[in-house]
């Protein structure tokens, strides 16, 4: 999980970066995208895709990550940001400002994005969460940090279950946009929640 960043520290570069994020599926709820430069004098155990990972296990990492971390950046991008620049787009320009917000990155791992930053390389591992405990480390910050965001959303918007499936299109999530509508939080742009408001529409003409 460490080869990628030895490489580049062999190369003579000092300040790795890891992005990736958590949340480009789901039909509400926010963008997370996530930074990380690792510190090589204190390696973390059991970093891996985030979704390989129990809640729990997710956790401890989360918090190890944040002990250990040289830096770390997280990115919230909302729904009407989504909407606008749609998910891809949104999840780069995310990665974009994680690299700038870390002044000391001179090399950018990412989960398969590829970026264009003038002074530095960037290198785009396909399933990189697997690969680079970098990347990995930020598939735990963003995961994480979307989750809780999703279980506070629940909260305020108790009728869909965001606690349960964060937003994803669950069977239990597309009843309840069928029988309560669309929420502030939903993403319009997205197909399931785009008829959902045709279809309120056409019933109020």
């Amino acid at each position: 999980m460490y080869s990628y960043e030895q490489e580049a520290h062999q190369r003579g570069y000092q300040s790795i970066l890891g992005c990736d994020e958590a949340g480009r599926g789901p039909l509400a709820g926010p963008l997370v995208v996530a930074g990380v430069v690792l510190d090589p004098s204190q390696p973390i155990e059991g970093l891996n895709d985030s979704k390989q990972l129990t809640d729990k296990k997710r956790r401890v990492l989360f918090k190890a990550i944040k002990q250990k971390a040289k830096a770390f950046h997280i990115d919230v991008i909302d729904e009407e940001t989504l909407d606008q620049e749609n998910v891809y787009q949104a999840s780069k320009n995310g990665m974009l400002r994680c690299a700038k917000a870390i002044k000391t990155v001179d090399y950018v791992l990412t989960d398969a994005m590829p970026l264009k930053l003038n002074d530095m390389p960037v290198v785009a591992l396909i399933k990189g969460d697997t690969k680079s405990a970098t990347i990995a480390a930020a598939s735990i910050l963003a995961k994480v940090t979307r989750d809780d965001i999703m279980v506070r959303l629940a909260k305020k918007f108790p009728h869909y279950g965001f606690e349960k499936h964060k937003g994803y299109p669950t069977k239990q999530h597309l009843e309840a946009l069928n029988i309560y509508g669309v929420s502030a939080v939903h993403r319009t742009s997205f197909a399931p929640v785009r008829r959902i408001i045709e279809k309120q529409m056409s019933l109020s003409v």
